[in-house]
């Protein structure tokens, strides 16, 4: 008997939204406000307070599930959540002629090439 998976579209059955926990939130103190406060990283300009992490993060959700319904009914676009985006690893990086230059030399330098290069010195950051 063969068995088929069936992939999970991510979005909520009943209103085909994108489900509001996929997408990307933090919580962190704000001194200035006296409280927690919640993010989402695919909506920058939202933000929600509360006393407790989990206040700001139960409130950040309930904004967030208002402005998807809300973006919906004005057939505004959908932020996709970050978790659900694909990435090529290609990266078009324009710099100023002096720091190509000087990044082919050391690249020519350590014998490796100049995509090797910075990909070791993103590593490095890490």
């Amino acid at each position: 008997m063969k068995k088929t998976t069936k992939k999970q579209s991510g979005k909520d059955n009943s209103t085909g939204l994108p489900k509001i926990e996929q997408y990307l939130y933090s919580v962190g103190w704000s001194e200035e406000d006296d409280a927690f406060v919640a993010r989402v990283a695919e909506f920058p300009s939202l933000a929600a307070h509360g006393e407790t992490q989990e206040a700001a993060m139960s409130e950040i959700k309930n904004v967030v599930e208002f402005v998807l319904k809300d973006l919906k009914e004005s057939n505004e676009p959908i932020p996709e959540p970050f978790g659900k985006r694909s990435f090529s690893g290609r990266l078009v990086l324009r710099m100023p002629e002096y720091m190509h230059r000087q990044l082919a030399l050391e690249a020519l330098q350590q014998g490796v090439s100049l995509n090797q290069l910075l990909n070791l010195k993103l590593e490095s950051t890490r």
